[in-house]
């Protein structure tokens, strides 16, 4: 069920409704209703790998239950490892078993030897690697003392598989979400207009940019050799502007519903592409990931504490990691390998949090070098999503082969329309950066202009949709 479709405008409505008004007087129905109908919401997908769901979220439970008994360290470390080989055992299985299988093969042939085990035709259950991460986490805070353990077993179920969040994140910690699934939730309306401004502003993201960024996207990545290298170049800047679009979109939707049911979720986007370094874009592009690989590999690896060897060492760990969370290509892992060579300067020279301010927050327009700052990051971060986008590595290689030629510097044959509302969003940005996001417009004190705004990006959302195009992230 996706959050743009018919089928979700039909759900969400509906649970809203009945939660509130049915199922708020005890809190426990209220959770078992979420648990309801988050499986339901899953199930769309495919109901057979609501199994793994209930898989993770047995052990976890048991073994945060057991933890909270235990005072061994040894008995303490196996009963985390318990989580750890369960989860990441699924996990690889489901993600990884064909890429490791393949590229062992690879290796073996190269040496001229033969390796023959069979790959199988694995599906991929939608958002493993969002609540596998999440369980994780609840297991090994507990285990690391950093919170309680909960008894409740409909609490811990509900928080396993809160619906707006299950599939696409954000990846959210128990120490955030799962104690607000232990108190009474009150109708705020605040909230829930803050809500609704978050899910419009996603659909937004969603179906005026990313999709139609996604129709130009998919046809030059899919027919490079005809276009120039200009042309590829912009293709290169669409893509940059289609993941983000859809992935800040997803999560504004299931923000904006969390909020609709109470819940706070934490921020996982802050308009990223207004960064001035690496270490600030990825304080600002997903959130709850590049948070969790630091807190639960980079500083348990000894962080920046260490020598320079190690530093170096836990920067390519963690983003190698990250570039295998997201897929089981070798893309994938060249894409983390790029942003790793590219953070370490940062990081071992101290400069990875120089910027913790908002970009020249005292001018309208932006300096020269805050301009600067933001164009160079952003085209490190372009080169890098073209390994990200393309199929295979020589596919990757073809295209910045075919972007750099001697067509670079002519006129790309790319829609002026399509650039002109990417140019636009991008300066609502620049001028809305202080804000939470770009529809948070409480400072327009005169209601009905606030009220003509919303009803203008409606019709944007109507006048560009038709180009309905999968969630990107629902792959990894």
């Amino acid at each position: 069920m996706l959050f743009n479709s018919i089928d979700f405008a039909i759900f969400m409505p509906i649970v809203f409704l009945l939660y509130w008004f049915v199922f708020n007087k005890n809190l426990r129905i209220q959770n078992l209703f979420l648990i309801a109908v988050s499986y339901f919401f899953y199930a769309c997908w495919d109901w057979r790998f609501l199994s793994l769901i209930l898989i993770s979220s047995v052990v976890d439970f048991l073994v945060g239950k057991k933890l909270s008994n235990e005072t061994k360290k040894q008995n303490r470390t196996y009963l985390l490892l318990t989580s750890l080989f369960v989860n990441l055992g699924v996990l690889g299985f489901f993600k990884y078993y064909n890429f490791f299988i393949n590229s062992f093969q690879e290796v073996f042939m190269f040496f001229g030897s033969e390796f023959h085990v069979s790959t199988l035709k694995i599906i991929l259950p939608v958002g493993i690697s969002f609540y596998t991460f999440q369980t994780l986490s609840y297991t090994i805070d507990v285990y690391k003392n950093r919170i309680s353990v909960t008894k409740n077993p409909v609490s811990f179920f509900a928080f396993v598989s809160f619906f707006p969040q299950l599939v696409a994140g954000p990846i959210e910690r128990a120490s955030n979400l799962l104690p607000q699934f232990e108190k009474t939730r009150i109708m705020n309306y605040a909230n829930g207009v803050n809500g609704l401004r978050l899910i419009l502003l996603g659909l937004f993201k969603k179906m005026v940019i990313a999709d139609n960024c996604a129709k130009v996207v998919n046809e030059l990545f899919e027919y490079y050799p005809e276009h120039s290298g200009s042309t590829l170049l912009f293709g290169a800047f669409f893509f940059a502007f289609q993941i983000y679009g859809d992935f800040s979109g997803y999560t504004d939707i299931a923000i904006g519903c969390s909020k609709l049911l109470g819940f706070d979720l934490m921020q996982n986007f802050k308009m990223p592409y207004l960064s001035r370094n690496l270490g600030e874009f990825w304080r600002r592009w997903h959130i709850s990931l590049s948070t969790w690989f630091r807190d639960y590999v980079y500083i348990p690896l000894g962080g920046s504490r260490v020598s320079k060897t190690r530093i170096i060492r836990n920067i390519l760990v963690v983003f190698l990691l990250s570039g295998l969370w997201h897929g089981a290509n070798w893309t994938f892992i060249i894409w983390g390998l790029i942003h790793a060579l590219c953070f370490l300067p940062l990081i071992l020279f101290d400069k990875n949090k120089k910027f913790n301010n908002i970009p020249d927050e005292n001018r309208i327009l932006p300096s020269f070098k805050t301009c600067s700052q933001i164009l160079i990051t952003f085209l490190i971060v372009v080169f890098a999503w073209i390994f990200f986008r393309a199929e295979t590595l020589f596919h990757a290689l073809q295209y910045l082969n075919g972007i750099f030629d001697e067509t670079l510097f002519s006129m790309p044959q790319v829609s002026k329309e399509l650039t002109l509302l990417l140019t636009a969003y991008m300066s609502i940005e620049w001028f809305q950066r202080k804000k939470e996001h770009v529809l948070d417009i409480d400072f327009i004190n005169y209601r009905p202009i606030r009220i003509v705004i919303y009803y203008l990006v409606l019709f944007c959302i109507v006048y560009y949709s038709g180009n309905t195009q999968p969630f990107i992230y629902f792959q990894f």
